[in-house]
């Protein structure tokens, strides 16, 4: 075979093998509370796939929304309300049929671990102790909208409005106040429960809807097949007791 000729079928077969490799990715975006648990999940999908590779994606659920309908690579969504999935599916990104809640969350008012004050409501916020509180941003972030809802319902949003600390996400909500830079904030259960040593539960706050996350895999996703494996995967008994591990209830 001549050189010119040997090149070629060699980088025609490089090619081939990054094309396999690329083939046998899925990207997930999934809400910045299930970093944890999509962490520890990634392995065993890829286990139970040899030669697949989980390329996760973390953020606000509205930024992942975002970021997809602009067309960034991703195979999975999984939000972590309805209204950003139902966002999705209005723009054709997911299908309705498949669609599905996967776990349930709470919502819960944190302080820092060293505070001397200790909310016993949420009308508690509205006093002078509570300066500053750490909210995610309604207009991006699940929680922010939660958090809103439920300060609406009890008349208090106006209040405290001008005390919110937005957040990008829930994480940074959680970060503000495990690093003492607020004196409240509002987060998910599961996510006060990984820094149990920085931040206290003070009370946990009922929401007028459930908090239910959805999964979809993306039809127009780089490797939809896989997508929707990983989705039913999510379902298996190993997903849902790491799920459950990290405090996720069931939907």
């Amino acid at each position: 075979m001549k050189p010119f000729a040997s090149r070629a079928v060699a980088f025609a077969l490089a090619a081939g093998f990054a094309m396999a490799s690329q083939a046998a990715d899925v990207t997930v975006s999934a809400a910045a509370s299930l970093t944890n648990a999509f962490r520890d999940i990634a392995p065993l999908f890829e286990s139970a796939h040899p030669g697949t590779k989980v390329r996760l994606n973390f953020a606000a659920s509205g930024a992942l929304l975002q970021q997809i309908a602009k067309g960034a690579p991703a195979d999975v969504f999984a939000s972590a309300d309805q209204d950003t999935m139902d966002q999705a599916q209005s723009q054709g990104l997911v299908k309705a049929a498949q669609r599905r809640n996967f776990v349930s969350n709470a919502l819960v008012v944190i302080v820092p671990q060293a505070s001397a004050n200790v909310p016993k409501s949420v009308r508690d916020l509205t006093q002078p102790a509570y300066a500053r509180i750490a909210v995610g941003l309604p207009a991006s972030v699940p929680v922010g909208r939660y958090t809103k809802s439920v300060l609406e319902a009890a008349k208090l949003w106006g209040e405290i409005e001008p005390k919110m600390i937005g957040a990008t996400n829930v994480r940074q909500a959680l970060d503000y106040v495990a690093r003492g830079e607020v004196d409240a904030g509002f987060v998910y259960s599961t996510d006060a429960a990984l820094l149990q040593d920085k931040v206290r539960v003070a009370l946990t706050v009922p929401t007028p809807q459930p908090i239910l996350y959805p999964v979809a895999p993306l039809p127009a996703g780089p490797n939809a097949a896989l997508g929707a494996k990983f989705v039913d995967f999510l379902f298996t008994p190993p997903a849902q007791a790491i799920l459950g591990k990290y405090g996720f209830g069931k939907p």
